[in-house]
């Protein structure tokens, strides 16, 4: 969870601060309590901001702290410009609270001080309400939420792993302003670190991989040509060596081009960039590296932002086709699909019972399995981070994955490719709406409702909100 600096601001007036310090204070701990029930590592200083010195005091001492949120607490009226140099010694996001006391004009305070901070451009949250409403607690939550997972970009590094593929203009991203706007670095490694690496891997290990899949997996169906034992044990061995990057570099999270060079001559990259966003494999639970296809730097990226607020795996996928006769989007791509949505289940045993192993089709001539499911049903979040003139914005749906009888299915994913995996979407937007307004043709997606910390996270990090259809 969230990391939250707390102070109280109020009266600059001894005479009247001797009166209310210890109301103001006694609110901080009602509010300090209740967002550490909700699992948030909440920190704060001796007194209160009642003079500059205490500002300029309490400002450093809970910056040294490196917050994800640095929260003022308004419980009474309080002069507006502790706040102000308060809020001049802590970087990163700034939330205000009200309470709504009657007897103490603490919204005067928030307002007041909210205003001069609108005058010298300091960004910030509003949040009003009773520290007993859980409601209140939850919107606070929420705001901690998002700010951890905008400051846990700044820092992290992105591994991309082979250029741009295919001519995709959408999946390439500027470095200065992934620096500039998010602190993310990019480290640039060449494809053929994945070749020289997965030849290295003891092949005691691919074999023991495969011989797990084998027996977990619904069927893994050699053809003698394009599925072999041999080619799955290659494409083990591409996922032991992206880990073997993940490590040595550091990588928070990467994306592996693939196409066309590995996927003509070498293998595809589908085990590697499944397993990768899983939160286990063969060896056992392990916290899952986002991992995109393609080497697609803006899905990663919203990938990474999804994975943080959700704390789930993310899905990857093209927006392959729309069946009009049941309103429904197939979300379909080469074997990137976690295995995880297949079930949705905290047994990796649960969800590989609902997963084939197909021989690659003839678009990856260099063969190996792609990782075929169908997505389990459920409310899920879309989303997807594009460019206007340079500018990010933020594609945001709400929906759900469907699921229907054997035949549907059976149909379905055999009217585009069916060795490949299915996420059946039902979008609360038009496939007019939808086709005319989305900018990319990946999309992204986790389960539940995840629209309010989006919006959160993106007004954090400057980015613009587009939301195609209705939301909740």
């Amino acid at each position: 969870m969230a990391r939250i600096a707390l102070a109280t601001a109020s009266d600059g007036r001894d005479f009247v601060h001797r009166e209310i310090d210890s109301f103001g204070l006694a609110v901080q701990d009602n509010l300090v309590a209740a967002l550490r029930d909700r699992g948030h590592d909440v920190v704060t200083g001796e007194g209160d901001l009642s003079s500059n010195a205490d500002a300029v005091r309490l400002g450093r001492q809970l910056s040294a702290a490196r917050p994800d949120l640095t929260l003022i607490n308004y419980p009474v009226w309080a002069f507006p410009h502790f706040s102000m140099i308060f809020a001049a010694q802590c970087a990163g996001p700034l939330a205000l609270f009200s309470n709504i006391d009657p007897r103490y004009p603490g919204m005067v305070g928030m307002l007041a001080a909210g205003g001069g901070l609108d005058q010298i451009g300091r960004r910030h949250s509003r949040v009003w309400g009773d520290t007993a409403d859980s409601e209140v607690i939850d919107q606070l939550s929420r705001l901690a939420t998002a700010a951890s997972v905008a400051q846990g970009l700044r820092g992290s590094t992105f591994g991309r792993i082979g250029g741009r593929p295919m001519g995709m203009y959408t999946t390439v991203s500027n470095t200065d302003q992934w620096m500039a706007q998010f602190g993310i670095d990019i480290e640039d490694i060449d494809q053929y670190e994945l070749v020289r690496r997965s030849s290295a891997v003891d092949p005691a290990v691919t074999k023991a991989a495969r011989l797990w899949l084998e027996k977990t997996a619904a069927g893994v169906h050699y053809d003698g040509q394009k599925l072999t034992p041999d080619l799955l044990e290659r494409q083990i061995g591409v996922y032991y060596a992206a880990r073997e990057l993940i490590d040595e570099w550091r990588l928070d999270f990467c994306g592996i081009k693939g196409q066309p060079e590995m996927t003509n001559n070498w293998c595809t990259m589908d085990i590697a960039e499944a397993f990768l966003n899983d939160p286990y494999d063969w060896d056992g639970p392990k916290p899952t590296v986002v991992c995109s296809t393609e080497s697609d730097m803006d899905a990663a990226l919203t990938m990474q932002i999804l994975k943080g607020l959700s704390g789930t795996p993310v899905l990857f996928a093209d927006v392959r086709h729309y069946h009009a006769d049941l309103d429904v989007w197939d979300l379909c791509n080469s074997g990137q699909h976690a295995t995880w949505f297949a079930a949705r289940s905290d047994d990796p045993e649960v969800n590989m019972a609902n997963v084939h192993l197909y021989p690659e089709v003839l678009y990856f001539p260099a063969g190996g399995a792609s990782v075929q499911h169908v997505a389990a049903a459920g409310e899920m979040t879309f989303a997807r981070l594009t460019r206007r003139s340079g500018r990010y914005r933020l594609h945001l749906l709400h929906g759900a994955f469907e699921q229907f009888d054997d035949v549907t299915t059976d149909r379905l994913v055999r009217a585009s490719t069916f060795e490949w995996p299915h996420a059946f979407a039902r979008f609360s937007a038009s496939a007019s709406e939808f086709l005319s307004r989305f900018s990319a043709n990946h999309i992204h997606a986790v389960p539940g409702d995840h629209t309010d910390g989006l919006r959160a996270v993106c007004d954090l990090l400057d980015i613009d909100v587009d939301v195609i259809g209705t939301l909740r």
